[in-house]
């Protein structure tokens, strides 16, 4: 154990996908092939390796094992990271895919846990659409009978997406990302995808990838998908002007605009992570200097520091908040005290029952 933990950065995994673009170099800057097809930059994963400070070059997972609940607080630190966040560049269709939730992770893939995830979309060219769910109640039987006959296309929902927009996705959903979105996805820590249409696109092999039209079956909810976007709850607080887009028992995610130096964060018992946006952020935890995020950097604020003062770059610095296993009671309690109505704070955490 090295001592008390600071804020760190961490260095992002760049991960080739077919459908993927550019973006992630040239509008994100991130370090790689600008002429590459990329689709996903992993932020804040158990491999990711640390940037800077006494365990820079280590995995998130070396610091893991190392410094216990330092880092993890109430999470168990024998556990993998339980957070995976990432920036994605849907430059094509992604498959339409569906992931299973623990249970089923764990009794039929033996893996820790499934995949809830959530969406924050950065940038929508004006006719993008998402898929999210069904149009109309199916079933296993109907499920399969399209999926083998053609027509499974007919009975999916199609969603228009705009920047902005936080979708939320328990596991058992139906989704595809479609072309033209840039988003940030917060994440289970987990890959299990069970892929039923692939728009009959071949890899890098040539050959068709693999789908999991069985496995899907087992795991799909097949009620009709009813929510679009999730409707946010926006308040200020601690000198930041929060807009809370998802609050899962799992993990949350969090757009906050700072706008002044007496501007603060709170990790509440499980580390933070922390994601410039379009400029430069300062993370300060007294005593330790300040660390300094460059645009669309992310860093790790430790469970053993309870709070970290965030200092903008300019006259605004936007930041995205997320967290493994948040203390809902404690979002809920810092909505009710920031002059939320009540009404509106059970409204918004409804979404999520």
């Amino acid at each position: 154990m090295q001592g008390r933990l600071f804020p760190f950065a961490l260095e992002p995994r760049l991960v080739p996908a077919i459908w993927g673009g550019d973006a992630l170099v040239r509008a994100y800057a991130k370090r790689g092939d600008a002429h590459a097809t990329l689709g996903e930059s992993w932020e804040c994963w158990d491999l990711n390796r640390v940037h800077d400070g006494p365990y820079a070059g280590r995995t998130l997972a070396d610091v893991r094992a190392a410094e216990g609940t330092a880092l993890t607080g109430s999470i168990d630190p024998s556990m993998q990271f339980p957070l995976l966040t990432k920036l994605i560049d849907a430059r094509a269709s992604l498959s339409v895919q569906v992931h299973p939730n623990d249970a089923y992770a764990q009794r039929v893939e033996h893996q820790p846990n499934g995949k809830t995830e959530c969406w924050y979309v950065l940038r929508a060219q004006p006719d993008a659409e998402i898929v999210l769910g069904w149009s109309r109640d199916t079933s296993r039987e109907e499920y399969l009978q399209r999926v083998a006959d053609g027509t499974l296309a007919d009975i999916l929902r199609r969603v228009r997406v705009r920047a902005g927009d936080a979708f939320y996705l328990p596991a058992g959903t139906l989704h595809a990302i479609g072309p033209g979105i840039e988003l940030f996805e917060a994440q289970q820590a987990s890959d299990l995808t069970y892929r039923i249409f692939d728009w009959n696109r071949v890899g890098a092999d040539g050959k068709p990838r693999e789908l999991h039209v069985d496995k899907a079956a087992d795991v799909l909810d097949y009620r009709a998908t009813l929510p679009g976007a999730v409707r946010p709850l926006a308040y200020a607080a601690d000198g930041l002007e929060r807009t809370l887009l998802v609050a899962d028992r799992r993990f949350s995610l969090e757009h906050a605009t700072v706008r002044s130096l007496d501007t603060y964060v709170e990790t509440n018992g499980t580390p933070l992570a922390v994601t410039a946006m379009g400029a430069h952020v300062r993370i300060d935890a007294e005593p330790a200097s300040g660390l300094m995020l460059e645009p669309w950097q992310t860093a790790l604020i430790p469970a053993d520091v309870p709070r970290a003062a965030l200092v903008p770059g300019g006259e605004r610095t936007d930041v995205l908040l997320a967290q493994p296993f948040p203390d809902l009671a404690a979002l809920r309690r810092r909505s009710l005290e920031a002059g939320v109505p009540a009404a509106d704070v059970d409204d918004y955490f409804a979404q999520f029952a």
